[in-house]
This record gives structure tokens, C-alpha cells and sequence, in this order.
């Protein structure tokens, strides 16, 4: 039996920049062996698949998966998946009104589909969970982890800590764009602290000065314990960090808009628009980007 995939490069707006993803357009029917099975012959980080919804007034359900596992919920599929449906005549009608809304383990994920001259070129997402906050790690492990020095670790802001708006990763801020493009992950370092409250993936990123119309974060993922070495746009990571920053600030803003750069120091140049909104005491984080179609196929099953 064919089962269609499309693939397309998110967080980007040339092909064979972002963050590749593979979207299987019909799972019904397929076990979570056949799904995960397919993610690693992808071997993308990760893999989404598209289901029915369970409640007809949303837009469909989505499984994520990485070469190694699920995922309750990610950046870039979503971002990738929403401009893919965006594409197919069956979604149409949704597609018309501008929004899509999944269905996904860590909750119900809201999209906006972003349009230029009358075409969909990829979408924003607004996370599913409100920021968490969970252990913290000493400079030297987390330092250790990257191949860095402690003193390349900062700690002003924020130690390095495990944080979550879906799916949990350490954060840490390094003190110099020279420190990030240094970083590579130690896997004997990474085993011997991850996982940890459900994280398995480290992001580092480094802040450029505050300027006052946005944030700019460069950022890196390191994920080799679950099969992906560097991860090129990790938008769920980006999330919870602008999330963090965020919540950390002396002055809170109402809104604030944020850049990242990631995939850079790879070969694969990602950009991230997020924004955090601060309604009612309440901080929602949302993440954003271009998409371009590479791919389109099918698998014999």
C-alpha cells in the first residue's frame, strides 16, 4: 500500500536551509512500531504523522516522532506540518479561515498560517503549556556537556536549568557568540546527566545586546542521546527559553518580539520569530517561521 509524505524545510526561506521535515499526510492505520520505524528511515529529527481529529472542530490530529521516540509536541513539525495541510485541497477550507488547531499528547496547539502576496509561507505557533520550570544544573556539568569551560557558561540571568512549554530541554546561556560557535556536544557527559526531568537535549544560545524593537538569541541543540548530534531549529526549545527571558525580566513587557538564529555554526541557517505575550499575569510564547516544499512522494508499505 503507497502511503504520501511531503517533506519541506522549516524555519527557512531557501531550500536546503532550516530544519528539514517529513510529513506522512494519512496514518490511519499505521502502529506506533510502523510510525517510529518510518521516523528513523527518515532519520530527520523528526518525523510527523496526520490523523483525523477527535474533535471534528479542530484541524487534525499529530503523532511526532524522532528517529529514536515520541514526542508530546514540537516546534518545527507543527510549523512544517501547517504549511503542508496548508497546501493540501482537503484542507482548503480550513486553510481559508487562516488557523489551523492540532491535536497533540502535550495538548491542543493553535496556528496562524502566515500568507505573502496571497500565498501560505509557513505559519506561527502558540505552545500548548505555560512555562515550567524544573532542576537546575551547576555550570561545570552543563559546561562539561558542551566541551566548554565553566566560565564560558553564564549565570547572571539565569543558572542552567531544565525548562518546558510541551517538551523539556536544559537551557543554558553561554557568555560569548565565540563560546557557542565553540560548543559540541560529550556524550559521555550528556549520558551521565540526561535525561533529566524528561529532557534529553541541551539548548545553548548566546543574547546579543537588548535593542529596543526585539530580542536576538543565537542559538545550538545538542541531542545526541536521542540519535540527532545538532538539531537546526528547534522551535519548542526557543519557546521555553523566550519564555524564561521573559518572565525573568526586572521590567516586563506587555509583548516582546524575538529573533533567533540557529543552524548557523551547521550549515543549515534556521530563523525563529517569536513573541512572548503577558495577558492577565498569564505568559503565552509563540514561535514562527518561513517554510519552503522540497519533497513530495510516496512510501510502499
Amino acid at each position: 500500500m503507497k502511503r504520501r509524505y511531503v517533506t519541506t524545510d522549516v524555519f527557512t526561506e531557501r531550500m536546503f536551509g532550516g530544519n528539514p521535515l517529513a510529513v506522512m499526510l494519512d496514518a490511519q492505520g499505521l502502529s506506533t512500531d510502523d510510525m517510529q520505524a518510518i521516523a528513523l528511515e527518515f532519520n530527520y529529527s523528526e518525523t510527523s504523522f496526520v490523523f483525523p481529529p477527535d474533535d471534528a472542530r479542530h484541524t487534525a490530529k499529530v503523532r511526532i516522532f524522532t528517529p529514536r521516540t515520541e514526542v508530546p509536541f514540537a516546534g518545527h513539525p507543527n510549523v512544517g506540518t501547517a504549511f503542508v495541510l496548508a497546501r493540501e485541497e482537503r484542507f482548503a477550507s480550513a486553510a481559508s479561515c487562516g488557523a489551523f488547531v492540532f491535536e497533540e499528547a502535550a495538548g491542543l496547539v493553535p496556528l496562524t498560517l502566515l500568507r505573502e502576496h496571497g500565498a501560505v509561507i509557513g505559519a506561527e505557533l502558540k505552545a500548548p503549556e505555560a512555562l515550567s520550570r524544573h532542576s537546575v544544573v551547576s555550570r561545570e556539568t552543563a559546561a562539561a556537556c558542551l566541551s566548554l569551560d565553566a566560565t564560558d557558561v553564564a549565570t547572571t540571568v539565569h543558572a542552567p536549568q531544565i525548562v518546558s512549554v510541551g517538551l523539556p530541554f536544559l537551557a543554558v546561556e553561554l557568555a560569548s557568540r565565540e563560546a557557542l560557535r565553540r560548543s559540541k556536544p560529550n556524550i559521555a557527559a550528556h549520558a551521565n546527566l540526561l535525561p533529566l526531568d524528561g529532557a534529553d537535549a541541551i539548548f545553548a544560545y548566546w543574547r546579543e545586546p537588548a535593542a529596543a524593537s526585539e530580542m536576538v538569541l543565537h542559538a545550538r541543540t545538542f541531542s545526541p542521546l536521542d540519535g540527532i548530534v545538532e538539531d537546526p531549529a528547534t522551535g519548542s526549545a526557543c519557546a521555553a527559553t523566550i519564555a524564561l527571558l521573559a518572565t525573568l525580566m526586572v521590567r516586563p513587557r506587555d509583548q516582546l518580539a524575538w529573533r533567533i538564529h540557529q543552524g548557523v555554526d551547521m550549515g543549515r541557517p534556521s530563523l525563529l520569530l517569536g513573541r512572548t505575550l503577558l495577558r492577565d499575569g498569564q505568559l503565552a510564547a509563540h514561535i514562527g517561521g518561513r517554510c519552503v516544499a522540497m519533497l513530495d512522494g510516496s512510501l510502499n508499505l
